[in-house]
């Protein structure tokens, strides 16, 4: 059985905007892995607290969601946009580098808080970051192949 590895894609998703752009980043990559998308994949904070549940306990189910598929996966995308870098895009690429899995960026935004570029906390954690979607998808099909993408199962 052939399944693809496994890709988390960490970006901001607090408008329209941003929602409807993680959508069509994720549809883009599923061709070449599985992607957990967290406002799809997981639990968003907002509706576990319209449904009804404690602010403090939804806090840990998206917590506690989002953490088990970082360590499920084999790699982090993270999406560097907008003036400041998102807080939970940050703390997942830090998890994510701390317990060792690749972490690529994205950064289409020219907006920076630092005069020199990113902070070097994220830059450091970012084995790659690419600045347009030409450039990334180039460098993962030709550093996953497709040997490289599918890993294969022997068991039956």
């Amino acid at each position: 059985m052939n399944s693809k590895k496994r890709v988390y894609l960490a970006a901001p998703l607090f408008n329209e905007m941003e929602l409807n752009y993680n959508k069509s980043m994720a549809k883009k990559l599923s061709q070449y892995f599985d992607v957990f998308l967290p406002q799809e994949d997981g639990l968003l904070l907002r509706n576990l607290i319209k449904a009804g549940l404690p602010h403090e306990r939804a806090e840990r189910m998206v917590f506690d969601a989002d953490i088990q598929a970082m360590k499920e996966s084999d790699m982090l995308i993270a999406i560097l946009n907008g003036a400041h870098i998102d807080e939970g895009v940050a703390f997942e690429l830090g998890f994510s580098h701390a317990t060792g899995k690749r972490c690529i960026g994205f950064k289409t935004d020219i907006r920076q808080a630092l005069p020199t570029g990113n902070n070097p906390m994220i830059q450091q954690s970012c084995e790659r970051i690419f600045d347009s979607e030409e450039t990334l998808f180039k460098w993962l099909t030709k550093n996953f192949k497709q040997a490289e993408i599918f890993s294969t199962d022997t068991t039956d």
